[in-house]
């Protein structure tokens, strides 16, 4: 097994609802669908927004997109109209989910070796180079 950024293996878009973040996270390749589904938890995504989401995350299974929706209650410190956060609409979520990584079989890294927008600041440890 080997560790990966999500960026890798999906692409992620978010908004928001009130005080709520919303992020879509969509697989590049559907074979790569249920190593989101159990690897991209409830649990995970929480620990991976510590400090950040102080109320509980929802996740949703959409296999006919070959995606997952998170809401992220207590999230945006109030809601666009409200916080004082730089980003109180949420835009970023999908970016800071993309940084997650998850262990993947070895085979599957290597193929996804590359793809997706690695974001600025990413380095390279057991994974190797982008």
């Amino acid at each position: 097994m080997t560790r990966v950024p999500l960026v890798h293996l999906a692409h992620a878009r978010s908004g928001d609802k009130g005080d709520t973040a919303n992020v879509g996270l969509i697989a590049y390749d559907p074979a790569h669908y249920p190593l989101l589904v159990e690897a991209v938890t409830v649990e995970a995504v929480k620990a991976h927004f510590t400090g950040l989401v102080h109320g509980p995350v929802e996740r949703f299974e959409l296999p006919n997109l070959h995606a997952l929706n998170f809401l992220l209650h207590g999230a945006l410190g109030g809601g666009g109209t409200r916080s004082l956060m730089n980003d109180a609409q949420g835009k970023v979520f999908s970016t800071a989910l993309l940084r997650m990584e998850i262990d993947v079989p070895d085979e599957v890294a290597a193929a996804v070796r590359g793809r997706g927008r690695v974001p600025a600041g990413w380095t390279p440890d057991r994974y190797g180079s982008p």
